[in-house]
């Protein structure tokens, strides 16, 4: 039996309204789903690499303070973690700037690095490469506010 094209055209309406609203409930309902908590670090550890001589050394930065590598200086702003469950992801906001041969400052990056992806916003200097490689709570290096 044919269905007159009335009623064909209400249901067909019914649902291109309704199946619509429930992508939306779904979407919004699944902005709800639980994040994993960042955890905020005291430490970024950088990698470094001085393409002159081909030395490669580690080292470990306080949030907020500044250490020189080569003509670099490097300042993490942020260095964040997550939990041990939760497969990790290590980000850090950095600046780095680059003192020339006249003596001034000029700021050569700021951004997010990502340790998982060293190639993705590592600096490559002309002489000197740097990268985020893990955050930590602590190092054993004297902080500076410490004297």
């Amino acid at each position: 039996m044919m269905r007159p094209l009335s009623v064909l055209l209400k249901r067909f309406c019914r649902y291109a309204v309704i199946s619509p609203l429930f992508v939306v409930v779904g979407l919004i309902g699944g902005a709800g789903v639980a994040q994993a908590e960042k955890i905020v670090n005291g430490v970024a550890v950088f990698s470094g690499l001085d393409k002159i001589t081909g030395r490669m050394i580690q080292f470990d930065v306080y949030v907020d303070e500044t250490v020189q590598f080569g003509a670099l200086q490097v300042t993490p702003r942020v260095c964040y973690t997550r939990p041990p469950t939760e497969p990790q992801q290590t980000t850090g906001f950095v600046e780095v700037d680059e003192i020339t041969l006249e003596r001034k400052v000029r700021r050569i990056f700021t951004g997010w690095m990502f340790a998982s992806s060293p190639g993705l916003n590592a600096v490559e200097h002309g002489v000197y490469d740097v990268w985020l490689v893990d955050c930590k709570q602590n190092t054993n290096i004297p902080s500076p506010n410490n004297g």
